[in-house]
């Protein structure tokens, strides 16, 4: 058994023939229509953005063209002939593959036997392990992935490293269509700077590429059409030389970008230190000196494993200092475990909220509550009555309190999060990564949250890995590097300054007189 074999770019006369077309595609749940007659073309050697707020419809139509819905109304061709997959098996093996935002691997079965499973090869009756195998290596070999073996389980692989497996599935059925749903949400930077790579070579073997993400940059850097939606509805295409941030952001949730970060709120007032922290430092961590006063905004930047996370939650109490001293409110405290955080009044939101913010299985109530029922709960019923004012205000879009949390949007289960800690009154609220896989309406609603925050005086420490949102967003930076704050920057600082610092182009001291100034 050999590996599929790929046809080389398409020359440029030959791009205007699309190999997929959505044609006026329309689809109904429950008798309320949430496609409305929505068109776009995947051609040969291209990538074509698909971009939208969520509740847009874009998953609605990649689980059409993949096979898990049916369509209502409109058609699908392929290769100019309507196709109507009932099962993303069948979808495969007509060359149409979607690679979903929750992977669908086995985890205790090698590289090998995910690729081919169910179409594994045969020798006298008995599965060809070596032929296998084998097949597997060229098309890892053919995208220039060397480090992964196909006989590794797949549950010791990175996330990027089960990313490629299934891509490599789907190559492994000639797919000449590849959809790919947020397929950096949960990729450190380096890892993001692989399936680039991996992506460009599928354009330019001739693959055509559907790719969803909320991720503006990434859109830009590797998209050759952008298609936009709006509930349901399909609102332009475009190639992607036609198109700026502004007028795409614009497209997207009705408001110009300007609005995107908005400013600190009349009357906002920085008022006096609450979390300091003295040459703190554990395993992680070392000579940390951090100051974060009332009502500011502090953005914590730094590559991906440079000790951003690490230290909100040595503040938080889930990885805590054991050297130097930490204060909050001006009262030194060894803070050993979240829960005597909540009681100090900090608040963390965690980077993965589906893994370590959620019980996704219960409802939008018990989530909202589960701090205060831990910690407080006696308090418990006064703030079950004030939780529907937090839904409202936070524009919680869902079908009632007792929906289950699973059931939501990216963006609503993160205002689930926000609203389980605002439940709790902090006055130290630590964002790590608030915004992640969320779309661009439900990230300003967020930012908004933010400075409200800030104008009643709440210390706020925001970790992202977004630059523009740091700068956007914070009024002072702190920039780590290898488990220390390398240096400070001022509000509105460069990319180029940031990274200088995180990569260590550019050394500067901080110093608590600077920390505090």
């Amino acid at each position: 058994m050999s590996a599929p074999t790929f046809p080389e770019a398409a020359p440029a006369a030959h791009l205007k023939d699309p190999v997929l077309s959505v044609v006026d595609v329309r689809k109904q749940f429950f008798g309320v229509e949430v496609l409305h007659g929505v068109s776009l073309d995947l051609v040969p050697g291209t990538v074509h953005g698909l971009v939208g707020e969520n509740g847009a419809g874009k998953s609605t139509l990649m689980k059409i063209v993949a096979g898990v819905y049916r369509r209502d109304g409109g058609d699908v061709r392929l290769d100019g002939a309507s196709v109507d997959f009932g099962h993303p098996v069948e979808a495969a093996a007509a060359g149409v593959a979607t690679v979903f935002q929750e992977f669908n691997l086995l985890p205790d079965r090698s590289v090998a036997q995910n690729v081919f499973l169910g179409r594994e090869p045969r020798k006298r009756g008995l599965i060809d392990t070596r032929s296998m195998r084998r097949a597997t290596r060229e098309l890892l070999d053919d995208l220039g992935i060397g480090g992964i073996d196909p006989d590794a389980q797949v549950g010791s692989l990175t996330v990027a490293e089960q990313q490629i497996v299934e891509i490599v599935k789907a190559l492994s059925v000639d797919a000449r269509v590849i959809s790919m749903d947020e397929p950096t949400a949960a990729l450190a930077d380096h890892e993001v700077a692989i399936l680039y790579r991996v992506i460009r070579r599928l354009r330019d073997r001739g693959v055509a590429i559907l790719y969803v993400s909320h991720r503006l940059k990434e859109i830009f850097d590797l998209c050759d059409t952008i298609t936009v939606m709006k509930d349901g509805a399909l609102v332009s295409s475009d190639p992607v030389a036609a198109l700026d941030q502004p007028t795409l952001v614009r497209r997207m949730v009705g408001r110009p970008i300007s609005a995107y970060f908005p400013g600190p709120e009349p009357g906002t007032e920085v008022g006096e230190t609450v979390v300091r922290a003295r040459d703190g430092g554990n395993a992680q961590l070392d000579g940390i000196e951090l100051d974060v006063r009332a009502g500011e905004v502090v953005g914590l930047s730094g590559l991906q494993g440079s000790g951003r996370t690490e230290l909100v939650e040595a503040i938080f109490g889930a990885a805590p200092f054991t050297r130097g001293t930490l204060q909050i409110a001006g009262a030194t405290r060894a803070i050993r475990s979240p829960r005597q955080a909540v009681r100090l009044g900090i608040a963390l939101v965690t980077e993965d909220r589906k893994r370590t913010g959620l019980a996704l299985n219960q409802s939008i109530l018990d989530n909202a509550l589960l701090a205060i029922r831990s910690v407080f709960p006696r308090r418990t019923r006064a703030e079950r009555a004030s939780i529907p004012g937090v839904f409202k205000s936070l524009e919680l879009v869902s079908q009632g309190p007792k929906q289950e949390v699973q059931a939501l949007s990216g963006g609503n289960q993160q205002k689930v999060v926000l609203a389980k800690w605002l439940a709790t009154e902090p006055r130290v609220v630590l964002l790590d990564e608030p915004t992640r896989g969320i779309d661009v309406g439900a990230k300003v609603a967020v930012y908004q949250l933010i400075r409200e925050l800030a104008k009643r005086g709440v210390a706020i420490l925001l970790v992202s890995s977004e630059l523009p949102e740091v700068i956007g967003m914070a009024d002072r930076i702190l920039v780590m590097r290898d488990g220390r704050i390398a240096g400070e920057l001022p509000s509105g600082a460069s990319e180029e300054s940031v990274l200088a610092l995180a990569t260590g182009a550019v050394t500067q001291t901080i110093s608590p007189e600077v920390s505090t100034a």
